[in-house]
């Protein structure tokens, strides 16, 4: 699960979605939201500018010990992994998108793309729900993305397009100057999630942003069905998410809406103080 954006716009259907937090500095709302979803694994050194010092990277030989089957067994064949990262990469469309009831100006079958690493605060239990670092953000309208980042909301430019194909499997891209990126997933088996499926995230931006803001979603009626196993995600470019591994399965993940807010980063010192 992943992203989004206004709260004035709430419908019945948001009943089910938990409370932000209060503080918060923007209204962020997403509905109507389909993506297609991987995980990937990466060597921290090539993204280590983008962590901010107050935070540490969750390493693979941590989710192992805790249980996690998929890390043990990328361990077996990954010995030399143990401490690689572990991210998500998504690719997501929305019939609703506004911050502060601001939409951006979508190209044809534009949507957004988010490279996001798991991450912990350093030296004590993190008071930051699921933390992600945001290690890329991509969104086919400079304007809006110029808009995202006075707002404390990290984004850059990039051509993303997400298309649903007439045999049902959908068809995602990504295009900047270091990087380009084609995916394909075709939603096979059960449906999971519903509408009681509901949950928290915060975003933390990279640290070579220059950004005081971190954002917190939380989300209701996520449901996620398995991509066949002829799902692609070829990546290329000089970009570090090009060198990453791609895990298996990839999902189609739908149904959901979401809202949030920015807020100021705890840990982060202002100039001055």
């Amino acid at each position: 699960m992943a992203l989004g954006a206004a709260i004035c716009l709430l419908k019945s259907t948001w009943a089910g979605i938990p409370a932000l937090p209060k503080g918060g500095e923007t209204r962020w709302a997403m509905d109507g939201v389909q993506e297609i979803v991987c995980y990937t694994t990466f060597d921290p050194g090539t993204v280590m500018p983008l962590l901010p010092p107050d935070f540490r990277f969750v390493r693979i030989e941590e989710v192992a010990a805790a249980g996690a089957q998929w890390a043990k067994d990328y361990l077996v064949a990954h010995p030399l992994h143990a401490r690689w990262g572990v991210s998500f990469l998504e690719i997501v469309q929305a019939k609703e998108f506004l911050i502060d009831g601001k939409a951006p100006r979508w190209p044809a079958d534009g949507a957004v793309a988010m490279w996001c690493a798991r991450i912990a605060a350093k030296g004590a239990p993190s008071e930051y729900v699921r933390p992600f670092l945001i290690l890329d953000f991509w969104i086919p309208d400079r304007a809006y993305a110029a808009y995202m980042r006075q707002k404390g909301h990290y984004a850059t430019f990039g051509d993303v397009t997400l298309r649903k194909e007439a045999d049902g499997s959908w068809s995602g891209s990504v295009q900047t100057e270091s990087l380009k990126i084609v995916a394909a997933c075709r939603p096979v088996g059960p449906v999971s999630g519903g509408d009681q499926a509901a949950g928290t995230q915060t975003l933390i931006p990279p640290a070579t942003a220059s950004m005081f803001h971190y954002v917190e979603i939380v989300f209701a009626g996520h449901r996620e069905q398995a991509c066949s196993g002829a799902a692609v995600w070829s990546m290329a470019g000089s970009h570090p998410l090009a060198s990453s591994l791609v895990l298996e399965p990839s999902s189609f993940q739908f149904g959901y809406h979401l809202k949030g807010s920015a807020y100021v980063l705890k840990h982060t010192k202002m100039d001055g103080e």
